[in-house]
Parts: C-alpha cells; structure tokens; sequence
C-alpha cells in the first residue's frame, strides 16, 4: 500500500511539473510572438514539412475514413433511417470529428515525433546549449515557427481531409451501397450547417498547438542521450495523442450544447 501512495504521489508531482513547464514555454513562447516576421523564413520551412510532406498520408487516411463512415453508416442504417439520410449522416460525423480527430493523432504521430527527435538529439548534442551561448533564443528560433506552423497547417490539411473523405464517402455510397450520388449529396445539403465546418477547424486549430508544443517541451527536456530521444519521441505521441482526444470532448462540450 506504501509503494502504491508513493507512486501515486511520485506521479502526480511529475505530472504537475510538466505542466509547469509546458505552461512556462508558452509564456516564453507568447513573450517572443512580436519577432515572428523575423523568422519568417523558418515558419514558411516548417509549414512545407508539416503541411505539403503530409498530404499523401493525409490524403491515404482520408480515403478510407470516408469509405469505412458510409458502409459502417449503411450497414446500421438497413431497415431503420431512410437512406436518403446517409450522406448528411456522414457528412455530419466527417465534419465534426473524424477529420479533425484523425488527421491531428496521424500528424501526432508523424510532426509530433520528429519534432520530439529533432530537437531532443539538438538538445543532447548540445546544440541548443550553442544557440544560447551565442546569444539566440532557442524558443524564438526553434519552438516559434513550428507552433505557429501547427496552428495554421492543421486546419488546412483538415480542409483537405474532410474533402477527400467526402469523396471517399461518395463512391462507396454509389458503388457498394447502391445509393445515387444526388441522393447522397442532398442528404449532404440536407443536414449541412456551417458551424458543424467551423467547429472542426477550431478543434484543428487547438490540435496543432498541441502536438507543436508538446513535441518542443519533450525535444527541449530530453536527457540521456540516445535513449532519451527514444523516450522523448515516445511521450510526444503518447501525451499529445491523450490531450487530443481530452481537448476534443472538451470543445465539443462547449461548441455543441445540448
């Protein structure tokens, strides 16, 4: 029982600290915003590699969020909702969640990671020691523009996840399920609500500010060599993962009130 309340409390006091600090790079974050333009080179650099490089997989995840949301959708549909509802149905949950929500825990995975590596085998090289000794701020020149980056990249590639995932989501309609594309695209029109859009890319908007910066702390606080860039990449995806889906409940709560 001892080791059990030790633990417990051991792991509360680590939470909290990392908390603390988050909190503390954001301030320091917030404190160098007015010197974006001066890194305006960097930010377009991040941009590139967050938003253009991901695409393909973005695109690769889409396709088949859509085409799994129509038949899973049809299938519990049969015998009970009128088909002609399917593509509103669809729409709706595209929209809302399964764009925003999936497209933010693949780049997770992948910005989150290498973000976490990059910076955690610059911290353990000690190049981000360098940058201070000669007088850069490492979180003006390292954590800025790829914060920035993910805030207004994430948005962008949920735009073309949603798009993508529509289209997905029509060819299996017309293909397997035996529904006319009109019919399909009026259920569509039918249940279509511009907050449903706007909700989405809020959500995405706060999803890239998570993986960004939980991806810098993690690079910034690796110890331990090799093996603690392991274990940083390791936690970026595994923390920003989690607060994702928490931030996500959390802002449909507020957005959708019943």
């Amino acid at each position: 029982m001892r080791t059990f309340i030790t633990g417990v409390g051991r792991w509360l006091v680590d939470s909290l600290v990392y908390v603390g600090g988050v909190v503390a790079m954001g301030a320091r974050l917030v404190g160098v915003l007015p010197r974006l333009f001066g890194s305006f080179r960097l930010t377009i650099a991040q941009m590139l590699a967050m938003g253009v490089q991901s695409l393909p997989l973005v695109v690769l995840v889409s396709v088949f969020t859509g085409a799994v949301s129509t038949w899973q959708a049809a299938y519990q549909f049969q015998d009970y909702v009128p088909m002609r509802y399917l593509g509103g149905a669809v729409g709706k949950a595209i929209l809302i969640e399964l764009g925003p929500v999936l497209t933010a825990l693949v780049m997770a995975g992948r910005v989150g990671a290498a973000i976490a590596a990059e910076l955690g085998t610059m911290r353990v090289t000690e190049q981000i020691d360098a940058l201070e000794v000669m007088g850069i701020d490492p979180v003006r020149y390292l954590v800025l523009p790829r914060v920035v980056s993910g805030v207004f990249m994430l948005p962008v590639l949920v735009l073309f996840a949603n798009f993508v995932a529509l289209m997905g989501a029509l060819v299996v309609a017309v293909v397997f399920v035996d529904l006319s594309g009109e019919v399909f695209l009026n259920g569509f029109k039918l249940l279509f609500r511009s907050k449903d859009l706007y909700a989405g890319l809020i959500k995405a908007g706060m999803f890239g500010l998570i993986i960004a910066m939980i991806g810098c702390y993690q690079g910034f606080t690796t110890r331990g060599g090799a093996e603690g860039v392991g274990r940083a990449t390791t936690g970026a995806v595994v923390v920003a993962s989690v607060l994702i889906l928490i931030s996500d409940y959390l802002i449909a709560t507020f957005l959708f009130q019943i």
